[in-house]
């Protein structure tokens, strides 16, 4: 356990450029404090102890914001940046060098006995706010995007993003972990494609239109407030990202 935590202790200088020495990141890193409270925990918990780890665990909790489950399996390496509002589940199982922001749930979606967390592999990188819930694994190399909910199984080497999560890297470009800034907006390129299509069946329908008209000598046209425009200013604002 001890070469476990120390593991803990040192990936946080890898991961976290604010970290500047071993005694801030002792004192002030509620992501460690929350995970060495859990490994002795989680150790009771092993021997089937009743109350106490589940007493140490509200503990760290009331103490850092960070509530995990004594019964959580987690791998070494592992470090949760900020951590406030971090939820793990009792039968949640997390692989080696696995990275949590602020606010994610690695949660259930029912009172289903069993088996009902997610299994998350080596090197996950999982973004603010983002929810993993269910019994559902994530590969290894996993990047989920910040405030994404993932339901379904992820294979590794994928990047993952929107609600529900969808993937959108497959063993493609890498990501760099902490630039959260670098994921694609899906919800803007497909609103996107929807108005370019729009605007295309409207310039065909005009056509035919015009055609018409010219047979039966009958000037029929779409009014004006009909037409998707691309200049109209809340779309494009939209579409930019303010409405997102």
């Amino acid at each position: 356990m001890l070469s476990t935590i120390a593991a803990d202790f040192k990936i946080i200088f890898d991961r976290d450029p604010a970290a500047r020495n071993w005694l801030e990141v002792l004192l002030c890193y509620p992501g460690l404090q929350a995970i060495v409270f859990h490994r002795v925990a989680h150790q009771l918990y092993k021997l089937r102890l009743p109350f106490i780890p589940r007493f140490i665990s509200a503990i760290a909790r009331f103490l850092t914001g960070i509530e995990i489950h004594p019964g959580a399996a987690i791998g070494k390496g592992f470090f949760i940046d900020h951590g406030m509002g971090v939820v793990i589940g009792e039968t949640a199982i997390v692989g080696d060098d696995v990275l949590l922001y602020q606010g994610v749930t690695l949660g259930g979606t029912g009172k289903e006995s069993g088996k009902r967390h997610p299994t998350v592999g080596n090197n996950v990188v999982v973004g603010a706010g983002a929810k993993v819930l269910g019994n559902i694994e994530i590969g290894s190399n996993v990047r989920i995007g910040a405030g994404s909910v993932v339901l379904r199984n992820v294979p590794s080497n994928c990047t993952v993003v929107g609600v529900p999560g969808r993937i959108i890297y497959r063993s493609g470009a890498r990501v760099d972990p902490l630039e959260h800034g670098s994921l694609p907006d899906s919800e803007a390129e497909v609103i996107r494609a929807l108005v370019d299509r729009i605007e295309a069946l409207e310039q065909q329908l005009e056509r035919v239109q015009q055609q018409q008209a010219e047979q039966d000598s009958v000037v029929m046209s779409l009014p004006a407030a009909a037409s998707c425009q691309m200049r109209d200013k809340a779309i494009q604002q939209f579409l930019d990202g303010a409405g997102i």
